[in-house]
Parts: C-alpha cells; sequence; structure tokens
C-alpha cells in the first residue's frame, strides 16, 4: 500500500507540476502532459531509490533526461500522429525528430529532471521514511 501511495502522489505532484509549467510558459496545456510529467516525476523518485543515490547527479539527469525525450516522443507519436490531436510540434525547431523531440527541449527539460529529482527524493523520505537522499555531482 506504501509504494501505491508513493507512486500516486508522485504523480500527481509530477503532474500538477509540469501542467503548471506548460500553462505559464506557453499558456495552455493538454491532459496527456499530466499524465506525461507525472510519469516522470515517478520515474526521477524510483530511479534514485533503484541506485541508492549512489550514481552521480550528471548520471541521474542523463538518465532521467532519456526517459523524458522517450516518454515524449512516444507521447507524441500517440496524441499528436495517431490521435491528431495536434498538442505540439517541435517541426521549426533544430534537431528534431519528425517534430515529437528535439534537442534545445531536451536541454530545457535535463535542467527541470534535476529539480525533479531532487523534488522526489526529499517528497519519498520526508513523506515515506526512504532513504535520506545524498547527492554528488561527480
Amino acid at each position: 500500500m506504501k509504494k501505491l501511495s508513493e507512486t500516486l502522489l508522485l504523480w500527481a505532484v509530477g503532474g500538477v507540476v509540469y501542467y503548471s509549467i506548460e500553462c505559464f510558459f506557453r499558456g495552455f496545456s493538454h491532459w496527456s502532459m499530466f499524465l506525461l510529467g507525472g510519469a516522470c516525476l515517478c520515474f526521477f523518485g524510483w530511479q534514485g531509490i533503484w541506485c541508492g543515490y549512489n550514481d552521480p547527479l550528471w548520471r541521474q539527469v542523463l538518465r532521467c533526461t532519456v526517459f523524458i525525450g522517450a516518454g515524449e516522443f512516444l507521447t507524441g507519436i500517440i496524441v499528436n500522429k495517431w490521435m491528431h490531436w495536434n498538442v505540439w510540434d517541435y517541426s521549426d525547431q533544430p534537431l528534431h525528430l519528425f517534430g515529437q523531440i528535439c534537442v534545445p527541449f531536451l536541454i530545457l527539460f535535463s535542467g527541470l529532471a534535476a529539480i525533479g529529482i531532487y523534488l522526489s527524493a526529499w517528497i519519498l523520505h520526508l513523506l515515506y521514511k526512504e532513504k535520506r537522499p545524498h547527492f554528488h555531482v561527480l
């Protein structure tokens, strides 16, 4: 039951935070971004627990950025290409893949990943008594 509670809380926090960031910067968002933001924050927390926070922060950020990119690509294929909802299009950005992901936004998302890693770790530690996170850069 504890793991379900952890997952649901991280999913809700991640969803609300990412949805809010998109609304602030774009003026709108889509419910699929709530789901993706929640999934990402769950992964941020899980990967920290799996590695025991022993991996350097740069490696955790890289792992989480790859997860974000894969999640955004798969979500984009579903909501933009298959469903034709046109939630976003990076076709005008450099180094994009089918307009669903692009390098400039992955760099931006890596910064959000770093914040999300800290946020998820401290939520899990303070509310659920998971291992106290200890971060190191190198």
